[in-house]
């Protein structure tokens, strides 16, 4: 655990740390890609440095495409108990799912994913809950960047009319609109983490209601950039778009999160200060 011990203080081996786990996840994914994040020190990066090692790991989920059940380590720390097992989590409509730590499928719109339904609980721990947030938070904008890349590699490329369609107005706008949507989403993200005294976890309830928008957005928008391609299985921006839609509703979806923070606000009567500017 050479470069994660000193990342917090090193850029260097910041740099180094970031280089290993895209490497890492670029080759394996899934089981294999939980096995290799052991070996590669995730349960000492999630204890020693949990403020570095759940936005690095998580975004890069989501730009590289891969999956891993490391979400349950998350809840599970943040709850008090030992990471290393799966833990029910709420899913949007009121269901419960868990993520397991096999090499199998159950999701009906990722089939890539090992998630599968569970019967219905009452409630999770409020910091539990808060903590899972924020990473699928990361993982929904690493999952945006990875959109707006290809989307953006597109509109690049593409000739129409004798001209590269990144000179269309239209596509300008929607690829604009698509960052600004991510850097939102990202700034509300990293203000959370800047102010961690969030009793009753508004501040990360709206940061990953900010990240799921910001994911239906760049697949929204990116499908329009990339036009009939983009519905193709040989385009990778359909895995991106299904896993946006898996990460949205697990934990409350951006709708429910929203309509969630509007009864909490009317009930205390205010709006609390979530961040210093």
């Amino acid at each position: 655990m050479d470069p994660s011990t000193n990342a917090a203080t090193d850029p260097d081996s910041l740099q180094l740390l970031s280089e290993s786990v895209r490497t890492t996840m670029t080759a394996a994914t899934g089981a294999k890609l939980d096995a290799a994040l052991t070996e590669l020190g995730w349960l000492d990066m999630l204890g020693e440095i949990p403020d570095i090692a759940i936005p690095l790991v998580f975004r890069l989920l989501g730009e590289t495409g891969a999956h891993a059940s490391v979400l349950n380590d998350v809840v599970l720390r943040a709850a008090g108990s030992t990471p290393g097992s799966a833990v029910s989590l709420p899913f949007a409509g009121g269901r419960w799912v868990v993520w397991e730590r096999s090499g199998g499928s159950g999701s009906a719109l990722d089939d890539e994913l090992p998630i599968h339904p569970v019967p219905q609980r009452d409630s999770m721990a409020p910091a539990a809950l808060a903590a899972g947030r924020q990473a699928v938070g990361w993982w929904l904008v690493g999952s945006s960047r990875a959109m707006l890349a290809l989307a953006r590699q597109h509109a690049v490329d593409r000739v129409q009319f004798g001209r590269h369609i990144s000179s269309f107005q239209a596509i300008r706008h929607r690829l604009a609109e698509t960052l600004v949507a991510i850097e939102g989403a990202e700034a509300t993200l990293q203000a959370v983490a800047a102010e961690p005294d969030d009793p009753d976890g508004l501040a990360c309830l709206l940061a990953k209601a900010a990240a799921g928008q910001a994911a239906l957005t760049s697949a929204r928008h990116c499908q329009q950039v990339l036009g009939g391609i983009g519905f193709t299985a040989e385009h990778q921006l359909h895995r991106h778009v299904k896993r946006a839609l898996v990460l949205d509703g697990l934990l409350g979806s951006a709708r429910e999160l929203t309509r969630e923070a509007g009864k909490a606000l009317r009930s205390k009567g205010y709006a609390p200060r979530l961040a210093h500017l």
